[in-house]
């Protein structure tokens, strides 16, 4: 049975420790089904659910009768079993959404306006880009007055190592409204793209918000 099985060599055990990738068909479906019989152990039922539907070939279209007229499966274990399935199935059908395209600061800008113009408090956000400068992700870093010993770039370009990203776009906004930007900005600016050459991630924008207006520091000779 499943429970004399060393527990690091149980499927959902295994899962935990390696990650689903790792795992064989007969575990995963192992895991789905849960339990197996007085006769037989799950790992032994799930091996011959895969034997009897010619591994994932046949499976992946099975029927809810097909499944319950086989021994050891009945209604809830059929129904998990096809629920996965179908999930499986339409995750493999999505699409990717269309991604925003940033092509100048004001596309930048129009992309941050309305969420960030009335912030009672300031928010360092940044925008990570692929090759064709669309934004893969959107993440806050630091939210409080700027300062360029606080707005660290380890913790800007951590993300964008991990998003993959080919350049970034910084963006903080003024709650008084009005975007001109502080020595501060200008400084913070300034190491980002210096780090940002170092590990060839370029930054290629730090835009400042304020109330339906906005300034880019790349504009202002600043990048």
């Amino acid at each position: 049975m499943i429970k004399d099985v060393p527990k690091q060599d149980r499927p959902r055990e295994r899962l935990i420790e390696l990650g689903p990738a790792h795992l064989s068909n007969q575990e995963l479906l192992a895991i789905l089904l849960g339990s197996g019989t007085k006769q037989e152990s799950v790992m032994e039922l799930s091996n011959r659910l895969l034997v009897h539907f010619e591994g994932m070939t046949l499976l992946k279209d099975a029927a809810i009768e097909e499944l319950t007229a086989i021994k050891g499966i009945g209604a809830a274990k059929a129904v998990q079993l096809l629920a996965a399935v179908e999930l499986g199935k339409r995750m493999h059908k999505m699409k990717p959404a269309e991604r925003y395209m940033i092509r100048s600061p004001e596309d930048g800008a129009d992309f941050i306006m309305e969420e960030m113009r009335d912030l009672k408090q300031e928010h360092f956000i940044c925008l990570f880009l692929n090759t064709k400068n669309q934004v893969l992700h959107r993440q806050t870093i630091f939210i409080g007055s700027l300062n360029a010993s606080i707005v660290h770039p380890r913790e800007v370009y951590k993300e964008a190592v991990k998003r993959s990203a080919a350049s970034i776009i910084c963006a903080h906004n003024h709650p008084s409204g009005d975007p001109t930007p502080s020595q501060e900005d200008i400084q913070v600016t300034q190491r980002l793209k210096e780090c940002g050459k170092m590990i060839g991630i370029e930054l290629l924008d730090h835009i400042v918000i304020g109330d339906r207006t906005f300034i880019s520091l790349k504009e202002k000779g600043y990048l």
